[in-house]
């Protein structure tokens, strides 16, 4: 690495992680002075509601913004060196302009790698202790009148091809419910019925805890009736499974997120394509970082006479339009025929024939 490449490194790197610094700051602050009462309330401490909360909350907002972050960090700092004619140099010394995008490129792969790891891990837990902390702390406590809150009705799912589940209350936190039933089919034919009057996870082993169960299993000319007062089960489907909230995409580490997708695509289940977008953004937003730097350079190497501030202007513009890219993609995949893996990757396929584009028209 030459030490012009050490340079735009250390510039772009620098840049990006001062105005995530300064921008979380300012987030932070407005968040603070929005939820001082929900704080008050809570009756916590400030260390408690840091730790159970703000260290949630700041990976979830920074990867959010990580993008957009990159790309105004380095028109900023490219147009400042536009502007003091150090691009003309170095193209001019014989520097040509794919060798003078390479540390640029170095950077926003870095940048990338550790977006995606964030996405796959940190991320997820991120947004389980924000999510928790929301829950029990800023939104109060759920009615037991609709399936928005903590307590579920009226769940009905598959479990295999020919098994189907139903559950008439549940509720998340006590991890309990009751009305709970399943129901086997063959050749379109009742087999098995499972009934029982109350249910519960039980941690130590691992299994649904069922009181006054009663098993059902028919055949062509017989019926066995089997009643127990308690019976310990295993069923492919866990606590997390019948949260059905819009936060638990969000919380399940992508391991756990294959998984789910996995189960919730043999059971039929309608949030499958919201659960497909989420997983496939995990890939397609750390590229769209690489995209945006090039965009970004681009952009900020041309001297112009309005300078950094035109600049500037133009990536706000170009952000919202990322944004809104991706907020109509997610809308037409989730409740229309767009197909998940397009919804996500649609953005970068827009913004990458940009990047292209600006990047042939660019003076070298």
């Amino acid at each position: 690495m030459k030490k012009i490449d050490r340079y735009i490194l250390s510039k772009y790197l620098t840049t990006f992680f001062y105005c995530l610094l300064l921008f979380t700051a300012i987030v932070v602050v407005v968040d603070i002075s929005e939820k001082t009462n929900d704080f008050a309330k809570s009756k916590l401490s400030a260390t408690q509601i840091f730790m159970d909360y703000y260290i949630g909350f700041i990976p979830r907002i920074d990867a959010m913004l990580f993008s957009l972050f990159v790309f105004i960090s380095v028109i900023f700092f490219t147009s400042k060196m536009a502007g003091r004619s150090e691009i003309i140099a170095i193209l001019s010394s014989g520097v040509s302009y794919n060798r003078f995008l390479l540390p640029y490129i170095v950077g926003g792969v870095f940048l990338s790698a550790i977006l995606w790891m964030g996405y796959y891990y940190v991320v997820p837990k991120a947004n389980l202790k924000w999510g928790n902390f929301e829950a029990a702390y800023i939104q109060g406590p759920a009615s037991t009148e609709s399936n928005s809150g903590s307590y579920k009705q009226k769940l009905y799912f598959k479990i295999d091809s020919n098994t189907y589940v139903g559950i008439r209350g549940y509720d998340t936190v006590l991890k309990s419910g009751n009305g709970f039933f399943v129901q086997r089919f063959k050749n379109s034919k009742l087999v098995y019925n499972l009934r029982a009057d109350q249910f519960n996870w039980d941690t130590a082993t691992e299994k649904w805890k069922l009181f006054y169960a009663m098993e059902r299993r028919l055949d062509s000319i017989s019926e066995r009736i089997t009643n127990e007062k308690e019976k310990l089960i295993s069923y492919n489907f866990k606590p997390r499974d019948l949260r059905k909230d819009n936060y638990l995409k969000e919380q399940l580490p992508t391991p756990e997120l294959d998984e789910f997708i996995r189960l919730e695509r043999l059971r039929g289940s309608e949030m499958l394509s919201t659960l497909l977008v989420e997983r496939y953004n995990r890939d397609a937003i750390p590229v769209s970082v690489l995209i945006l730097t090039i965009i970004g350079v681009v952009l900020g190497s041309r001297k112009v006479r309005g300078g950094s501030g035109l600049h500037l202007a133009i990536g706000v513009v170009i952000s919202v339009l990322y944004i809104l890219f991706g907020r109509f993609s997610l809308v037409f995949a989730t409740k229309g025929n767009f197909t998940p893996l397009l919804a996500a990757w649609t953005p970068n396929i827009f913004f990458g024939l940009l990047a292209f584009y600006l990047y042939r028209r660019a003076p070298k």
